[in-house]
């Protein structure tokens, strides 16, 4: 795989991470900040939110295309688990160290402009994890084998 091309590659692989983890990120974010939890519950349901997301979007078309579940589930581990582990961790530390942004309400421009910026931050760090595996045959290149 050319360089380029493996670039594009990488960077569909890790969007489609960001898109997982964004919907379970926000939600779990929404969630617990409406609820009044605290830092460790929020962000517990939203890396949960973040890995059932990620994961569901990589073994929707799998499964929609005939592909039992026993066998979609090891490549969605396989393809998704070291990038939104990454994504996730570089979020949450950024969203624990921007002042208020953990306590700000739901209306702030606080809470969803630092949110915004973690998950770039996280995207731009789980690139090059994505790079490194899909040049490798792993990763998102397991579940591109089976499209």
């Amino acid at each position: 795989m050319g360089s380029s091309s493996l670039n594009r590659t990488a960077f569909s692989a890790t969007l489609h991470c960001l898109t997982g983890c964004a919907i379970g990120e926000v939600l779990g974010m929404v969630i617990g900040t409406a609820l009044g939890w605290g830092n460790f519950a929020t962000i517990v349901l939203a890396v949960v939110l973040a890995f059932f997301f990620g994961y569901s979007l990589t073994m929707l078309p799998l499964l929609r295309s005939g592909m039992a579940l026993a066998t979609v589930l090891p490549l969605a581990f396989a393809s998704d688990t070291l990038s939104i582990t990454v994504m996730e961790i570089v979020d949450n530390a950024i969203m624990l160290v921007i002042p208020g942004a953990m306590e700000a309400s739901l209306a702030s421009l606080v809470f969803w402009g630092s949110l915004a910026f973690a998950l770039a931050v996280a995207f731009v760090a789980a690139f090059p994890v994505n790079r490194y595996l899909i040049a490798r045959g792993k990763g998102h290149a397991v579940v591109h084998q089976h499209h």
